[in-house]
């Protein structure tokens, strides 16, 4: 995963509680940044960049992520004091997908020849990772000129905001995987199982969790003794999650089985620049 200078805030994105924005790197590529003095602080970014390189390591369509580095003063001419206040806290290492330039939010109804095994394939990623934001509600996935792209992961891995007694949470149920926008669509979930599942080997989970700068570990000393440990613990969850019974697969083929639930589709409109 590069790691990029963030040297121009180029466009506010107003959406969410995250209060992202498009930011000019110093290579001159555009990144959506989510910011580590937003809202949903440093954790949100762990998700983010976690399961990205979780989703490279699966070959998943990803859109390429990095850390962005902000220096003190970043964004100082923008006149809204709340951003002004989130980029202040943010000086350092934040998180950023690339740009996706003319891309728009998947639509179920449209998009409807997505190909069923890459649909099964990202049920099955975020039933792993408990990624509760892939909803019709919400969708977190854009499609440009057919091609599919995966974004937003910052609500993964929601049992590491409360760390206590996390062990015995790592075989739970997710049962939210019935509200995923690509369920319907999906192809075998067993055969993506038998795709997916050899790829995250230790090496791969290392490799992985390796990309979670130190700056946004070591905030669990009562459990932790050090950074290196708080890192490997995210790679123990998911060696478990993928070797223990998995009752997450079983309760997402149990869903497809079952149909897609009703649910009013959210509007996103994102901003094209």
């Amino acid at each position: 995963m590069r790691h990029l200078e963030g040297v121009r805030y180029a466009t506010p994105l107003r959406e969410g509680g995250s209060l992202p924005a498009i930011v000019e790197t110093d290579t001159g590529e555009l990144f959506v940044v989510k910011f580590r003095g937003a809202g949903q602080g440093h954790r949100a970014l762990v998700a983010e960049a976690l399961a990205a390189a979780l989703a490279e390591e699966l070959g998943l369509p990803v859109a390429e992520p990095a850390i962005i580095h902000l220096d003190e003063g970043f964004g100082r001419s923008e006149p809204d004091p709340e951003i002004q206040d989130i980029l202040k806290k943010s000086v350092g290492e934040n998180f950023g997908l690339a740009f996706i330039s003319g891309a728009l939010p998947f639509d179920p109804v449209v998009n409807k020849d997505i190909d069923p095994e890459l649909a099964a394939d990202i049920v099955w990623f975020d039933a792993l990772i408990t990624n509760v934001d892939r909803s019709p509600r919400n969708v977190n996935l854009l499609v440009r000129d057919g091609e599919l792209w995966m974004i937003d992961h910052g609500a993964s891995f929601f049992f590491h905001h409360s760390w206590a007694g996390w062990r015995d949470r790592i075989q739970s149920r997710f049962p939210q995987i019935k509200d995923h926008v690509l369920l319907h669509l999906a192809g075998d979930l067993r055969a993506a199982d038998a795709r997916l599942r050899p790829k995250l080997d230790d090496a791969a989970l290392t490799r992985a969790a390796s990309v979670i700068p130190d700056s946004w570990l070591g905030d669990e000393e009562e459990l932790f003794p050090d950074i290196e440990s708080h890192r490997q613990a995210y790679v123990e969850y998911l060696r478990e999650r993928l070797d223990g019974p998995r009752a997450w697969l079983d309760e997402a083929i149990e869903a497809k089985r079952l149909g897609p639930q009703k649910h009013e589709p959210r509007v996103t409109r994102r901003r094209v620049v």
